[in-house]
């Protein structure tokens, strides 16, 4: 994780207002924070890793025949592709990464995946929590779209952070994109509010 103070974050005044008859123009986008899932998924297959390693050390060399050598290393090889090298993958291949204007959550190995989600669509965040993940101060952020399945991120470190972090963007985008509207600015006697609240 880098970098997922607020620094980076729009002020609530930071986006440019429009004048009259001039365009405002959007402010730069920045990454906030790169996110992957805690490294703790990697631990048993860590340990897988050794202990093949070790026992291939000690009986490789030590049978009668030539071949049950040759089937030591194919099995330590298989050992170790599905046990270590498979999970490794998947751990590489899901990135999050949340930017000053959106949530963009990647996937897939082969075939890659990519979503993006804009703070100014405005969303609901929630984080879950299983025991394990509290003792490691992680969790799962859930993204809640309006549509039937949110987007997770699963098991952030630092989530309750997280958490935070995409709440005030959520507010600066929003509040941002109000002002930076043509009508954003009304007359002294128009009390009409932007979204079309009064």
């Amino acid at each position: 994780m880098t970098n997922l103070g607020g620094a980076g974050l729009p002020a609530a005044g930071g986006f440019p207002s429009s004048s009259a008859g001039q365009q405002s123009t959007a402010p730069a986008e920045h990454v906030i924070a790169r996110l992957r899932r805690h490294g703790r998924m990697l631990f048993w297959p860590t340990v897988l890793l050794l202990a093949v390693a070790a026992a291939t050390g000690y009986f490789y060399g030590r049978m009668p025949e030539e071949w049950q050598n040759v089937a030591i290393l194919i099995v330590a090889a298989v050992l170790v592709a599905v046990g270590f090298i498979a999970p490794l993958l998947a751990w590489l291949s899901r990135r999050y990464t949340i930017t000053t204007r959106r949530v963009i959550v990647r996937h897939g190995f082969f075939v890659r995946v990519r979503q993006e989600l804009m703070h100014s669509r405005g969303y609901e965040i929630s984080v879950r929590r299983s025991w394990l993940q509290s003792a490691f101060r992680t969790g799962d952020i859930l993204i809640n779209t309006g549509l039937e399945q949110p987007i997770v991120l699963r098991d952030v470190p630092n989530a309750s952070l997280v958490q935070r972090v995409l709440q005030e963007l959520i507010e600066g985008s929003q509040g941002g994109l109000a002002a930076r509207r043509p009508g954003g600015q009304g007359a002294p006697d128009d009390h009409t509010v932007a979204w079309g609240e009064r």
